[in-house]
Formats: C-alpha cells, sequence, structure tokens
C-alpha cells in the first residue's frame, strides 16, 4: 500500500509529465470529491464578489477560521463563559465534560469527513475541543435565545445588539459550521427536559431570516431528514413546506423575464402570497403570486452561502439559485423595488438603491443546470405577448384619476368642436346650409 507521500510523488510527476507512465499511476491518487463532504470553502468564483458575505465577523465555529485573527480570539471568552454556565447546571461539572469530550471523540473521524478543505494542521485533540467549545456554545446560546431565565444580566450577546448582529450573520456561513450529528449529541447530553429539542430551537432562533411571517415548519417534520449543518436545516425549512411536485422533473434553460416595470405596463398583477416558504412562487390569470421576503441585513449572506451550498454539494438541485436568478430578473432598476414593496412582497429594510443592487449581485458566478422557475417564466412570457392585456392596462391605468378623466373628456369635447368647426368651414357644406 502506497504511503500518502508516495502518492503526492505520484501526481507531482503526472503533473510534469505530458502522460502518466503507466495506468496504474493514473489510478494511484484519489481526485473525486467524498460524498461525504458538507462543510465547503466557498468557491473562488463566489467568494470574489463579496468576500465579507462568507467570512466570520466575530464569532469562528469549527476548524476553518478557528483563532484566524484578534477578533476572532476576542469571543472565545464569551463561549468558554457558556460552556461554563452549561456544565454548571450539572451536578458533576467535571464528569459532564469529560463526557461530552468523549463523545465527540467517538466520532471525530466522521466529524473530520464532513470538512471538503484542509484540516492538516488542526490534530485530533485540538479538532475535538474545538468541536465540544463551540457545539456547547451554540446549543447554550440557543437554549437563553428561547429561555430569558438562564440569561445573566449582563450577558454581553443579549445585551449588545452588535454581538447578535454578529451571530446572525457568522452561523449561517456555510465555512463557519459544524456538523448537525455533533451538536445533536452534545445537545442530547445537556438536555434541560426530555421534551427539549434542538431543531425547535434552531428555528425559532432563525425565525425570521426570510420573512417576517414566521414559518409553521414543526420540528417532528425534520426528525426524519437528515440534516447536515445549520445552513442545510434553513435550506429544509425552505424547501419542506413546498407540495412535493413543486419542483419535480429536469427543468433546463433559461427563459429570461421583463421586469416587475414592464411587467406592470403589460396588465400583469403582483400579489403577496400568503405561502410558508418564499420559493413557493406561481403565476395563474395574469397575476404573479410572490410570498414577501424581508430585506435586511443577513438577506445577502444566507442567500450567497445556500448558493455557495448547493453549488459545492453535488446532491443538491440548485433551487434557492434558481430562486434568486428569478428575483433578480423581476428587480432592475428602483421603480421595481418600490412596485413590489407597494404589494408587501417586498419588505425592505434597505436603501431602494441598496435593494435594487442586492438582487442583481447575487447569483454572479453561479450555474443552474436546471432553473426550476422556467415554467412560470413561459407562461409570464407568453401571457406579456398578448395585445389585449396590454391595450387594457393603458386603457384603464388612463383613467385611474379623477382628473385624468376630467381631461380626457374635455380633451374630446374640443376635439369634437374642432371637428365641426373644420367642417362647417367647407365651402360645399355651408352653401348647402343656405340653400
Amino acid at each position: 500500500m502506497a504511503s500518502e507521500s508516495q502518492k503526492d510523488e505520484t501526481v507531482i510527476n503526472m503533473v510534469m509529465s505530458p502522460f502518466p507512465s503507466s495506468y496504474e499511476h493514473l489510478l494511484a491518487y484519489e481526485l473525486s470529491m467524498s460524498s461525504t463532504f458538507s462543510i465547503f470553502q466557498t468557491p473562488k468564483i463566489l467568494f470574489r464578489h463579496n468576500e465579507a458575505a462568507y467570512k466570520p465577523n466575530a464569532f469562528s465555529i469549527g476548524p476553518f477560521y478557528y483563532r484566524a485573527n484578534k477578533e476572532l480570539q476576542a469571543t472565545q471568552k464569551i463561549k468558554l463563559k457558556y460552556l461554563r454556565d452549561l456544565l454548571s447546571r450539572s451536578n458533576n461539572p467535571e464528569e459532564l465534560y469529560s463526557q461530552l469530550t468523549e463523545t465527540i471523540r467517538s466520532i471525530q473521524r466522521e466529524a473530520r469527513g464532513c470538512y471538503a478543505g484542509p484540516l492538516e494542521s488542526c490534530v485530533e485533540e485540538a479538532f475535538v475541543e474545538i468541536l465540544v467549545l463551540d457545539g456547547c456554545f451554540i446549543s447554550e446560546l440557543f437554549r437563553k435565545d428561547a429561555k430569558k431565565e438562564l440569561r445573566d444580566p449582563d450577558d454581553p450577546i443579549f445585551t449588545m445588539s452588535c454581538l447578535q448582529e454578529y451571530l446572525n450573520h457568522d452561523l449561517i456561513l456555510l465555512e463557519n459550521q459544524i456538523p448537525w450529528m455533533v451538536l445533536e449529541r452534545l445537545f442530547s447530553l445537556t438536555k434541560l427536559s426530555p421534551d427539549e429539542s434542538l431543531i425547535e430551537l434552531a428555528l425559532k432562533f432563525f425565525s425570521n431570516i426570510f420573512s417576517s411571517r414566521e414559518s409553521s415548519v414543526a420540528p417532528h417534520q425534520l426528525q426524519d431528514i437528515e440534516i447536515k449543518h445549520i445552513l442545510d436545516l434553513l435550506r429544509h425549512s425552505l424547501l419542506l413546506p413546498l407540495s412535493p411536485d413543486k419542483f419535480k422533473g429536469e427543468p433546463t434553460g433559461w427563459e429570461p423575464i421583463p421586469c416587475a416595470t414592464k411587467m406592470n405596463e403589460a396588465g400583469i398583477k403582483f400579489k403577496k402570497a400568503y405561502a410558508d416558504s418564499i420559493l413557493d412562487i406561481n403565476f395563474a390569470n395574469g397575476v404573479l403570486m410572490i410570498p414577501p421576503l424581508l430585506i435586511q441585513e443577513t438577506t445577502e449572506t444566507i442567500l450567497r452561502n445556500l448558493i455557495s451550498f448547493e453549488q459545492s454539494y453535488a446532491s443538491y438541485l440548485p433551487i434557492v439559485t434558481s430562486y434568486v436568478m428569478f428575483m433578480g430578473n423581476l428587480i432592475d432598476t428602483e421603480k421595481d423595488v418600490e412596485i413590489l414593496s407597494e404589494h408587501e412582497i417586498i419588505d425592505n429594510w434597505l436603501y431602494p438603491e441598496d435593494a435594487k443592487q442586492f438582487f442583481k449581485k447575487l447569483y454572479h458566478g453561479a450555474y443552474a443546470g436546471q432553473f426550476f422557475y422556467l415554467d412560470i417564466c413561459l407562461k409570464v412570457t407568453r401571457h406579456r405577448n398578448r395585445w389585449w392585456p396590454r391595450r387594457r392596462f393603458m386603457y384603464l391605468n388612463t383613467f385611474t384619476t379623477p382628473w385624468a378623466t376630467v381631461s380626457q373628456v374635455v380633451a374630446a369635447i374640443f376635439l369634437i368642436l374642432e371637428f365641426l368647426q373644420t367642417l362647417y368651414s367647407i365651402p360645399g357644406v355651408m352653401e348647402d346650409k343656405k340653400s
């Protein structure tokens, strides 16, 4: 069996020479992507468009950013404080900590296999300590978010708004995840009650990340789903409320659609859909029904990282990527933002200019081999190309206000008078009248 160093040398020789020296050398090194990978480093083609959307601001979670800079090291004290709080509720804190450590050590090989990135510098013991500290911190954070009585009066996370913003950003980064199986094991060993649910607490913590309207997804609906990490849980919370046949089939191709302003001019109406997922867009009878999206500070971060996840994880279809592409076509100008805001489809907490640019930049560098809103785009295009809805809208739009109606009536009277004046000024007509 060849050692790792021998395999590396073989690959280098293969690259340096135009052809492999033998078939055995061609197969000597495993270059395929492992099916166990679920935590990825952001592809550079996406990362370059907005680095801040992929890097933690204050809290490193997992091994990729562990002690990456002084800012991330500063919050280690907060995580240690949360770990002590968790242990202090036990009758034997030392024994519990030992139990937590041994549990994670027993699955550290599987946990390491979730990371598609270099972890050679992170030795086994350090890797286990990182997972225990960060996993217990997240568990305790979710508990304290749900139960105020567990918080200290001077807890900086709940007394300093900036730290909450940092956490809302840092916990949803693809590179800043730890395996869900690690969270589950640590949580189960520290439960406050038998019916306490990690999924329920996590969904509550992120309840307003996509919309002001809370999702109706229940924790038991996710029990049989293999969750990879927190970001994956949030993706499942978007897909689960959809009907099973919503994204069935093999849609291909891309059909651009006009922006909201041009749709409005063509008589297409917009309506806020009361759906449990922002992905549940529909079109029927000239009405485009879109669930409301909350555009706030973390919206770009969550959508960018979901796109990055779909682009990296081969088993996932580009459904969120398709949604962002659809919305990016719908919003092209500030007027488009105003139209969608008027219909409560966009709950915009940013400046209109920022919201306009928001979707345009989101999917740059992303590839969607399957576009899951193709059918809706085709229906919109067919409807828009009909002359009657467009003419009907122009006619109705002319009489939208009382003053507009009066001006049209006055204009019609003057037109008739001018016609009569012209008619009576013709010589033949005047002679007939005299006779």
